[in-house]
């Protein structure tokens, strides 16, 4: 089927909760799009959110507040769902059944079956699902080429304070998934092996987990997540034989250490104009046996951005010009591959604590 190209697609927000304001904020912002109504089950609260944003947006004060999913659906050709994880599935589905682009927050669903189900309803429609897996669009990791990449090892630390809004899944499905996919789009190989192990604390399901994957190209991902931390904390280290990368997600930061055989620095920073110094801060790194090889310290200049407000430009130019792939966007496919992930992760440790 011929996609639909609309030249400036109208947008439903679905869900007007902290993650909902946020998007309705950079809609209204968004030149390619047109943000057209918004709809909450809690219409008060949507009221609420339409007054508060035309204090500062005067346009806002035009918004439509639809009572109805199916009246949002009228007048949208695309919607953003930033709801409860319990519900996408359901709300996606009718927007889909509808012929309308989705654009849903992250994870995709609750379940892996829940996701394939969405991504068999989008193909034969033609319709495009993007998930927002927004840490794909941090400074810190567009500064990094994936196709240079070639991971060793990889270890992530993912740790928040305790929100309750979040509860309706498991830490892996909160926080983890974020780690799992990226691990997933920087290493391109299938996973072979996972260990798994986790607590309940405050919830139902764990709150602490840990996970690591081994790939068929032998790479190896530690993923830690939890959330109740006293300290929030998004990091990335990655492990490769000319390079080690060191991703501070919050910070939007990135540090990279360059590993030469000689004295020479590599002839792709030179060519990038990067300012490179010798890694000093690792110690004395010119004594011992590998004394020839030279590690150079790397503080990349990144454009700063919002990367939320870059998704939703990325999927609105997909429906503009019926472009199905970009090269930051987390499709259906790609977000079920998390989820299968997530899934096998969430099964080990339900074994282990029936043992």
């Amino acid at each position: 089927m011929a996609a639909h190209i609309i030249t400036r697609p109208r947008i439903a927000l679905i869900g007007t909760g902290h993650l909902g304001a946020i998007h309705a904020r950079l809609w209204l912002q968004q030149p390619l799009a047109e943000l057209s109504c918004i709809y909450d089950t809690d219409t008060e609260r949507a009221q609420n959110l339409v007054t508060t944003l035309a204090k500062d947006i005067p346009a806002a004060a035009n918004l439509r507040v639809a009572t109805t999913l199916a009246e949002a659906l009228a007048e949208a050709d695309a919607v953003t769902i930033a709801t409860p994880t319990s519900t996408h599935f359901a709300i996606a589905h009718e927007c889909l059944l509808a012929g309308k682009h989705c654009f849903i927050e992250k994870p995709i669903t609750g379940t892996l079956l829940e996701a394939e189900r969405l991504a068999e309803e989008a193909q034969p429609r033609d319709l495009i699902i993007h998930v927002g897996h927004v840490e794909r669009f941090n400074s810190a990791l567009t500064g990094i080429t994936p196709e240079r990449l070639h991971p060793l090892f990889i270890e992530a630390h993912r740790l928040a304070q305790f929100k309750p809004r979040a509860t309706d899944v498991s830490v892996i499905l909160d926080l983890m998934i974020h780690d799992i996919d990226i691990a997933l789009w920087l290493v391109r190989s299938p996973v072979v092996e996972v260990h798994a192990n986790g607590v309940a604390v405050l919830t139902e399901t764990p709150d602490i987990a840990n996970a690591r994957l081994r790939f068929e190209n032998g790479c190896v991902a530690n993923l830690t997540a939890s959330r109740i931390s006293a300290k929030a904390m998004r990091k990335m280290r990655i492990f490769q034989r000319d390079a080690y990368l060191s991703i501070d997600f919050a910070e939007n930061s990135l540090e990279t250490f360059h590993i030469t055989d000689d004295e020479t620095l590599p002839e792709t920073l030179v060519e990038q104009g990067s300012e490179v110094v010798p890694a000093l801060m690792l110690g004395n790194i010119d004594a011992g046996e590998h004394r020839k090889r030279s590690i150079w310290y790397e503080q990349p200049s990144l454009r700063k951005g919002n990367a939320i407000s870059e998704e939703q430009r990325v999927f609105a130019e997909a429906i503009c010009t019926g472009t199905r792939h970009h090269s930051r966007a987390t499709t259906a496919d790609e977000a079920i591959d998390a989820m299968r992930i997530a899934e096998i992760i969430t099964e080990q440790m339900q074994k282990q604590s029936h043992l």
